[in-house]
């Protein structure tokens, strides 16, 4: 069985996943758990799924058992709470700026004593199964995942206060917005952005949580890992399809033309 995702936020082991924004189908789950993924984020913020699909989806991973991230373009309470009534076993809201932020997000999700989340049970995030009101509640608080993710100056000017909170899990950075804010799209390699991400590794490393990015290729995998990512999203469902398949079709391509000349 993998891992719940409170088990996976508990150790700095190295968990792999994708990065799913344009694929809503049954066998996504089954076809990630047989690549050997841990997690998978499902994208709210730019791709066409709405809170129907989203149910549906968390479904076919939950029978695949591959435990599910929602990355919600924002952090109001309607998102996230309903988010987390389907099933959701992390929230990753975007753009979060300061702790003050993060804990009002936290509040969303997290039942009373810890938050205002509205109760509903016997419903998806509990499998729709009777029991105890109390245990129920208590599991939930525990059990899912908060990771905000950081992708301004104001993020990272604020981060050791937003790593620091209570109830945080792990930090994602989203990179391209991130260097985007900082005035430097896509210059992953400017020192200025290479300081922001050890100043939030520092951050999480100081507070034992963890914290994760989306890898584009194994060696920017590789060198994230070294510098304290816990949580790798290699790649996304449409650039794997699209960039396997350019290999293949201009391999196939090639070969071709060279078996034509040879006769």
């Amino acid at each position: 069985m993998t891992a719940t995702m409170r088990e996976m936020v508990a150790t700095r082991r190295l968990k792999l996943g994708t990065f799913v924004v344009e694929f809503d189908t049954p066998g996504m789950g089954q076809i990630i758990k047989a690549a050997g993924g841990d997690f998978v984020i499902v994208d709210m913020e730019h791709s066409g799924f709405n809170f129907a699909g989203l149910k549906r989806m968390l479904r076919y991973y939950q029978s695949a058992d591959v435990r599910v991230i929602v990355s919600t373009a924002v952090g109001d309470y309607d998102v996230i709470a309903r988010a987390c009534d389907m099933g959701a076993d992390a929230i990753q809201p975007a753009k979060v700026g300061s702790a003050g932020e993060a804990r009002e997000m936290l509040a969303h999700m997290r039942y009373p004593p810890k938050g205002h989340r509205g109760v509903a049970l016997g419903i998806a995030h509990d499998r729709y199964r009777p029991g105890d009101t109390a245990h129920k509640l208590r599991r939930a608080n525990r059990e899912t995942i908060f990771s905000p993710k950081i992708e301004t100056r104001r993020g990272i000017e604020n981060i050791e206060a937003i790593a620091a909170l209570d109830g945080v899990d792990g930090i994602w950075i989203g990179h391209f917005d991130l260097s985007v804010d900082m005035g430097i799209p896509a210059e992953f390699d400017h020192p200025d952005f290479a300081a922001a991400l050890k100043r939030v590794a520092r951050a999480c490393r100081n507070n034992k949580i963890s914290l994760g990015r989306i890898a584009e290729s194994v060696e920017v995998g590789t060198a994230l890992n070294r510098l304290g990512f816990d949580f790798l999203c290699y790649s996304g469902d449409i650039w794997l399809l699209r960039d396997a398949l350019k290999t293949g079709l201009d391999t196939l391509r090639a070969e071709c033309r060279k078996a034509k000349r040879r006769n």
